[in-house]
């Protein structure tokens, strides 16, 4: 049976109808025809209702559009169903609200796809799925969705809020599949915070895997966690924190041959817990010419992180801090070609101080830092200056190795190299 379609209705009408003060549903029976002669509860919309086949044959573009524009426009919040089938898209796929407050949307959302696979047509620079907020949007979910791209379309999808005084967020993207598209696979761009994404897969994207990034207008993106995602294979990097974004967690995440950096971080990270790093750098093409899983600026703190490589990554992160930066229970090395990869590559600013506890893997100290490294690899090293900021101490009593090359110590701190009392040259 023909799935029935959606009257040929404007959508400025459509709109208008369900924005309506006191119609909501009304008007969506008026407009909706029900399968099998029902009507779905309040709020929760099939996007089968608006003409979606999902057989991989018909085009879905038109019914999808509708599908989101409907949704967006149910001010109360509700569910959008994409049932499982695939979805040709020849066209982006773009929502945007009205602006604010009109087209504020501050009840749950949620787009709900599990087994929905929309395959990309489209070419050129434009997302295959684009939300835009022009309000305040709060608690929209994404779930299950998987966007095939075709390699010549832009993003895959995005999430866009670049306006001052708009805001996205309590947002949750969660088991997506984002994976063949000719941009980034999953962009987060300006006033998106308190958000999540989980147990999402972005790979083989002919740009980044993901991309986080402050907006113009000075919107910011910050409180953003990332749980159990895959970041692999794709043109770039795995994922990139740009334009200042430095705000993001990353728990349990795994970054694999991707072409550069698994992380690329120009303003540092909040955290990396428990997150693995395999056989990033494919572009490099030999070891000498490699680089590490994580390329890290300003600072940042990482535990439990892991990094492996048989070909081109050396370290699992270089970083150049100007802020302290704290490693804990980290491992880095290699086998193969990378048999000579370490843990990490560290230079400061000349005032900076790196805690490395219970690591493993070579430190290459680049200089500008202070260097404390306490664990089975490096059996306790701690600066060595006087005017160090992490000087060894014991009780009251500070120890160094001054320019001579004798241990000195003194109780309490010391003014000069050659303050306290020489223990041993």
């Amino acid at each position: 049976m023909t799935p029935p379609r959606l009257p040929d209705l404007p959508r400025r009408d459509l709109l208008a109808g369900t924005l309506g003060a006191g119609l909501g549903l009304a008007t969506l029976s008026a407009v909706l025809p029900a399968r099998a002669g029902t009507l779905p509860p309040a709020g929760q919309l099939d996007a089968r209702d608006f003409g979606a086949v999902g057989d991989g044959r018909a085009d879905d573009t038109a019914a999808l559009q509708q599908a989101l524009d409907t949704a967006f426009g149910q001010l109360h919040g509700g569910l959008l169903t994409i049932p499982p089938g695939t979805y040709r898209v020849t066209a982006p796929l773009r929502v945007e609200t009205a602006a604010k407050p009109a087209g504020n949307l501050t009840h749950a959302l949620t787009i709900q796809g599990r087994g929905a696979r929309l395959v990309s047509e489209i070419t050129g620079d434009d997302p295959v799925l684009e939300i835009v907020s022009h309000a305040v949007v709060r608690f929209l979910t994404v779930d299950g969705l998987e966007i095939q791209g075709n390699g010549e379309e832009g993003h895959g999808l995005a999430l866009t809020c670049i306006e001052r005084g708009t805001y996205l967020y309590n947002f949750c993207l969660r088991d997506l599949v984002v994976q063949g598209c000719g941009g980034d696979g999953c962009r987060l761009v300006g006033n998106l915070f308190e958000g999540q994404v989980f147990n999402s897969y972005f790979r083989d994207n002919r740009g980044n895997g993901g991309w986080f990034a402050h907006g113009p207008e000075n919107t910011v993106l910050s409180a953003v966690h990332v749980f159990g995602c895959v970041f692999g294979g794709n043109g770039v990097d795995g994922a990139v924190l740009a334009d200042g974004a430095a705000d993001i967690s990353f728990h349990g995440c795994y970054f694999l041959l991707n072409q550069r950096f698994g992380l690329n971080a120009d303003h540092g990270v909040t955290l990396l817990s428990h997150c693995g790093f395999e056989n990033n750098q494919r572009r490099a093409g030999s070891f000498a010419k490699g680089d590490a899983a994580v390329r890290l600026m300003v600072k940042g703190t990482l535990v439990g992180c892991t990094s492996y490589s048989i070909e081109y990554q050396t370290h699992l992160i270089r970083a150049f801090l100007t802020n302290d930066f704290v490693m804990v229970g980290c491992h880095g090395g290699g086998g193969g070609q990378a048999s000579g990869a370490g843990l990490a590559r560290l230079q400061g600013s000349g005032s900076t101080q790196a805690f490395l506890l219970g690591t493993t893997g070579r430190v290459d100290d680049a200089g500008g830092i202070d260097l404390i490294n306490v664990g089975p690899a490096a059996a306790g090293r701690f600066p060595s200056t006087w005017n160090s900021a992490g000087l060894l101490q014991l009780g009251g009593y500070r120890l160094w190795v001054d320019e001579t090359g004798t241990l000195r110590m003194k109780q309490g701190r010391p003014t000069s190299d050659q303050d306290g009392q020489p223990v041993a040259s």
